[in-house]
């Protein structure tokens, strides 16, 4: 029996990596998946595998990315070993771009798409705080907050404007409802 990859999407500062990790520490089943980002590794924020864009560029060449894309200049991706523990039977966490879901959709037989969204004044003080971007980008990333999910995607969607514990708790109940 293969295991889902649950897509965790929404706008930057949404909290998607937050969110991801007290998921995977509130179920242990579930693994998360560390991306591979041509960002410097003293970048700051979610935990991933830095790459040059040459570096990335030949593992791109060598298959050895189950899925990747470009995004705010730089390039992402999903290391192929994420197969071994879907074919295994577990669940995993990622963090995509919404724009790649069609893509993973036709790439795993099992995606399951959750939609984090937050308030814009959340959201700006989220992106502010993470000190990652400076104010042009910041205004670019709130511009791009609205974007939707692609047609044909369906997605279950959680507010993350309150607390953690809230938010982990809809996550679960959307994953894993409760069967009568």
């Amino acid at each position: 029996m293969n295991g889902r990859l649950i897509a965790v999407v929404g706008p930057s500062g949404v909290g998607k990596d937050t969110v991801m990790a007290a998921l995977a520490a509130a179920v242990p089943a579930l693994g998360l998946v560390r991306r591979v980002i041509t960002r410097p590794a003293d970048a700051g924020g979610e935990d991933f595998d830095s790459a040059t864009q040459a570096a990335f560029a030949d593992m791109q060449q060598a298959g050895r990315f189950a899925l990747s894309w470009a995004a705010h200049g730089l390039q992402y991706g999903i290391p192929d070993r994420v197969d071994v523990d879907l074919r295994g039977g577990r669940d995993l966490l990622v963090n995509l771009s919404r724009a790649v879901l069609p893509q993973a959709q036709a790439r795993f037989d099992k995606l399951i798409v959750l939609s984090l969204t937050a308030s814009p004044d959340i959201l700006a003080a989220r992106l502010g705080a993470r000190g990652r971007e400076d104010a042009a980008e910041i205004t670019a990333r709130l511009a791009r907050a609205g974007a939707g999910i692609p047609e044909g995607i369906d997605a279950l969607t959680i507010d993350n404007s309150g607390p953690l514990d809230q938010t982990i708790r809809a996550a679960q109940a959307a994953l894993y409802p409760v069967r009568v």
